[in-house]
C-alpha cells in the first residue's frame, strides 16, 4: 500500500475533444457545454469530484472551446442584477458555481489523443496522485463514481479505473481489461486491451471514463507511441504502467449514458429530469400524456 502522497487533490477533465459524433450542434458548442436539463456535462463532472473533496481542477482545453472558461468565470452583470431584482436563489447559485472549485486551464494544440490530452495537464498536476474526468460519461449514481473510486483508492493506494459490463457488440468501442475480482466489486488488472475485436477480447469489462492515476503514468505517456486511431491512448500507457506497479478497477454502481451518444442523451435528459422536483411532476404528466403522431 502507498503511503505517501495519498491524498488526491487535482482532477484533469480533458475537454478539447471534436464531438464529432454529436455534429451539427457541436460545430459551434463544445460537448462539454451541452445541457443536461438545467447544467452542462462538465458541471456535473466537477460536482462530482468536489463531493469527493478534489476541490482543484484541471480542464484541457482546445480551439473553440472558450466558452467553457466563461461559464466558470463570475458574472458581474448577472449578478448585479439578480441582486437588484432580489432573487436570491438564482444569485446563490450563480456565486456557488464560481467559488465551488480552484479551475485552471491548458490547452491541447493538436487532438492526438486521450493520452496526449492528459499529458498536457503535467505541469498543473505535478509529482502526485490525480484523478480524470471525462465529462461526456453521464453516471447516475446514489454515491458519485469518484467518491466511490476514492474509498477504494484511500485502501490500495495505487491506480483505479472505473469499469463496467458491456454488450459484446459494443466490446470494440472500449478499451477493455483482463482482472480478478480480490473483493466484491474491486478486480486487480492483469492485462488492457485497447478496443479489442470481440474475438480477441479478455473479458467484456470496459474502461468508463473515470479514472485515479499515479503521476508515473506520465512517464509512460511520453513514451506512448500512436496506437488506434493514429492517437496516444491512454489504455496503452497504463498497460505499460501495469508492468512497474499494481493497477485495480472499480467496477462502480451506478447507470451510465454515453453523453456523446445521442439516443443515450436523451435518455439522460429524461431520467436527469425525472429525478429534478420542480420538473418531475410536469414531465411525467406530458410523458403520460404523450401522443406520437
Amino acid at each position: 500500500m502507498r503511503k505517501e502522497n495519498m491524498k488526491i487533490k487535482k482532477a484533469v477533465f480533458p475537454a478539447a475533444g471534436l464531438g464529432t459524433r454529436l455534429l451539427p450542434i457541436t460545430k459551434s458548442i463544445p460537448k462539454e457545454m451541452l445541457t443536461l436539463v438545467d447544467k452542462p456535462l462538465i458541471q456535473y463532472g466537477i460536482e462530482e469530484c468536489i463531493s469527493a473533496k478534489i476541490n482543484d481542477i484541471i480542464i484541457v482545453t482546445g480551439r473553440g472551446k472558450n466558452s467553457i472558461e466563461d461559464y466558470f468565470d463570475r458574472s458581474i452583470e448577472h449578478e448585479i442584477i439578480l441582486k437588484e431584482k432580489g432573487k436570491e436563489h438564482l444569485l446563490k447559485s450563480v456565486e456557488d458555481l464560481s467559488n465551488a472549485a480552484n479551475l485552471s486551464y491548458t490547452r491541447q494544440k493538436e487532438a492526438l489523443g486521450l493520452g496526449h490530452a492528459i499529458l498536457t495537464a503535467q505541469n498543473l498536476v505535478g509529482n502526485e496522485p490525480f484523478s480524470v474526468v471525462l465529462s461526456d460519461d453521464i453516471i447516475d449514481s446514489r454515491i458519485p463514481v469518484m467518491k466511490q473510486m476514492m474509498g477504494v483508492y484511500k485502501n490500495l493506494g495505487h491506480s483505479i479505473l472505473a469499469v463496467q459490463r458491456v454488450q459484446d457488440k459494443d466490446i470494440p468501442k472500449y478499451g477493455i481489461i483482463d482482472a480478478e475480482e480480490i473483493q466484491k466489486g474491486v478486480l486487480k488488472v492483469k492485462d488492457l486491451v485497447e478496443k479489442p475485436e470481440i474475438r480477441e477480447a479478455p473479458s467484456n469489462l470496459a474502461i468508463i471514463g473515470r479514472y485515479i492515476l499515479m503521476p508515473d503514468i506520465f512517464e509512460f505517456l511520453r513514451k506512448t507511441k500512436p496506437g488506434k486511431g493514429g492517437e496516444i491512448q491512454l489504455t496503452d500507457a497504463i498497460k505499460s504502467l501495469l508492468s512497474t506497479q499494481p493497477v485495480y478497477a472499480l467496477e462502480f454502481e451506478g447507470t451510465r449514458y454515453d453523453g456523446g451518444n445521442k439516443l443515450e442523451l436523451l435518455k439522460a435528459q429524461i431520467i436527469f429530469g425525472l429525478k429534478n422536483p420542480g420538473l418531475r411532476t410536469g414531465l411525467i404528466d406530458f410523458i403520460n400524456n404523450l401522443e406520437l403522431v
